[in-house]
C-alpha cells in the first residue's frame, strides 16, 4: 500500500474527535479505499500511535480481539456500549469529516 494512501487514512482516524466514533467503512469512503478491510489492515500495522479505538465495524461493535481494551477506552471518554455496540442512534448522529485533503481533514456541510 503506497505512503499517500496510508496518511490519508491516519488522518481521516485523528479527525475522530474524543467521545465520537467513526466505522471502517466511513473511513473508507472518505479516503477512496475500496475496501473497509484496507482500514483495517493499515490500523494493524500502522495505528499504534493513533485513536484506533474510535473506529467501529459496520454494526457499531469493537474488533473481537480487541474488544475490552477498545470498550475500555471509548468508555473513558464517554461513549458507553450497550451489549458490545454502539447503540444504533448514537451511531447515527456520528459526524466524520467528508474528506481528508492534504492530510488535513474538511468538515462535512459546514460543521
Amino acid at each position: 500500500m503506497d505512503e499517500e494512501t496510508v496518511e490519508q487514512v491516519r488522518a481521516a482516524v485523528r479527525a475522530v474527535p474524543a467521545g465520537e466514533t467513526a466505522t471502517y467503512g466511513e473511513i473508507a469512503e472518505r479516503t477512496g479505499l475500496r475496501s473497509p478491510r484496507l482500514v483495517g489492515r493499515i490500523l494493524a500495522e500502522d495505528g499504534h500511535d493513533l485513536p484506533w479505538h474510535r473506529v467501529l465495524r459496520a454494526d457499531g461493535s469493537c474488533a473481537p480481539h480487541l474488544a475490552a481494551e477498545q470498550s475500555a477506552r471509548l468508555r473513558a471518554e464517554g461513549v458507553l456500549m450497550v451489549d458490545g455496540r454502539l447503540p444504533r442512534p448514537i451511531r447515527a448522529r456520528a459526524a466524520l469529516p467528508t474528506e481528508v485533503e492534504d492530510g488535513a481533514p474538511t468538515a462535512r456541510d459546514g460543521s
